[in-house]
């Protein structure tokens, strides 16, 4: 088919302005398409967010645990290079056991009172709040030497994504895999030393089943995390509200809830 001067003139403008993108241009490029594609303004302004479904923990591949789960997140004004949320995973019908995270530390509640986490334990939730790519489009995009830079195109599972490198002003780097088509996020893969083998474990999250959850905000309802290849944890959400005014009382410990001391 012969082309009209224009249309090949427009043709070799874009290609040409493709050409002239750097690899940090794209990345950067792509992971604001990632922006607007779950809801822009609207997921900026999301103050807080309700899951619940289904949640499977599994050592070794096999399955360990089943619960109704109730995930409760509430964002805060963002602080560069620290979590700026709270959350609290509360688990069976009546929210009575479960973990909750702030900015004091991390507890496991039950019935019996409320026991502070190991200190790794905590630092990893830190550190996976901190790299996980929807918290980065909430809350990190503004902070200084954020850095984005393209691997490229690629097919992952036989869907064309762009792969990025997310590396913040500490070092700390995620890779995201972003759906050509959709824009969204479909995988995220971060490494993180392993004290005890002197090596690094490598942690992969897969999102999936996207749904609207309100004024245009996209949310997966379907999260799975792996650790070295070996299944980890899955969420099946049954339902996602945002904005629902989460109270100061739900992230933080009762006044009269006893104390355990820490887990031997």
């Amino acid at each position: 088919m012969k082309m009209s001067g224009p249309l090949f003139l427009s043709l070799a403008l874009a290609a040409g302005a493709l050409a002239a993108e750097t690899a940090h241009d794209r990345g950067k490029r792509v992971v604001y398409e990632a922006l607007q594609a779950v809801g822009g303004k609207a997921y900026l302004a999301m103050e807080d967010r309700m899951e619940t479904g289904r949640a499977y923990s599994f050592y070794r591949q096999e399955l360990q645990g089943l619960d109704i789960a109730k995930i409760y997140t509430r964002y805060l004004t963002p602080v560069a290079g620290k979590p700026s949320l709270r959350e609290r995973q509360s688990f069976g019908k009546d929210d009575s056991s479960g973990v909750l995270f702030n900015q004091d530390g991390a507890w496991e509640i039950s019935f019996h009172g409320a026991r502070l986490m190991e200190p790794k334990r905590i630092e990893n939730w830190r550190d996976g709040a901190l790299r996980n790519v929807f918290y980065i489009l909430r809350q990190r995009l503004d902070e200084p030497a954020m850095d984005f830079y393209s691997r490229g195109s690629d097919r992952y599972e036989n869907l064309p994504v762009e792969i990025v490198d997310i590396t913040d002003a500490g070092g700390l780097t995620v890779t995201v895999y972003f759906s050509q088509s959709s824009k969204l996020p479909v995988r995220q893969v971060l490494k993180r030393r392993n004290p005890e083998y002197k090596d690094f474990d490598t942690e992969e999250t897969f999102f999936a089943k996207y749904r609207d959850v309100g004024g245009g905000v996209m949310w997966p309802y379907s999260i799975r995390r792996n650790r070295n290849g070996e299944k980890l944890y899955e969420i099946y959400s049954e339902s996602v509200q945002i904005n629902k005014n989460l109270k100061d009382d739900l992230f933080t410990l009762p006044a009269k809830l006893p104390i355990l001391p820490p887990a031997k």
